[in-house]
């Protein structure tokens, strides 16, 4: 479950960062900016997005990824991981951080297909 006090946090410290918007997402909060998913909250954790290039940044503050596990019983953890308070609580490791995190995020943004629709003539 998430405090809706931890999000208001949340984005109010991300703020300065741009146009930041939490959006609800598989019982967690995605974080956007600019319309881009470069951050998630679950149970009041906040994850950014990581490059293989900023994975050991995280580990030396002994964050982990986030992970979960599928109806299958398999575990899958993805690329965000854990921020640390240290940084949460820091205006500009902040803003680095933030700026990483969605520059990894640009990188590895997938564009949704568009599928195009069959127009059929009607018949009058």
């Amino acid at each position: 479950m998430n405090n809706t006090g931890f999000i208001d946090y949340v984005l109010d410290a991300l703020s300065p960062h741009g146009n930041i918007k939490a959006r609800k997402m598989f019982g967690g909060y995605g974080i956007y900016k600019n319309n881009l998913c470069f951050a998630l909250i679950i149970n009041d954790v906040l994850f950014f997005k990581v490059g293989s290039g900023d994975q050991a940044r995280y580990e030396e503050y002994g964050s982990e990824p986030f992970s979960y596990e599928n109806k299958n019983g398999t575990k899958v953890v993805m690329s965000y991981w854990q921020v640390p308070v240290d940084i949460l609580e820091n205006a500009t490791e902040l803003a680095m951080w933030v700026e990483r995190a969605f520059r990894t995020a640009q990188a590895t943004h997938k564009p949704k297909k568009v599928v195009a629709k069959k127009l059929t003539k009607k018949k009058i």
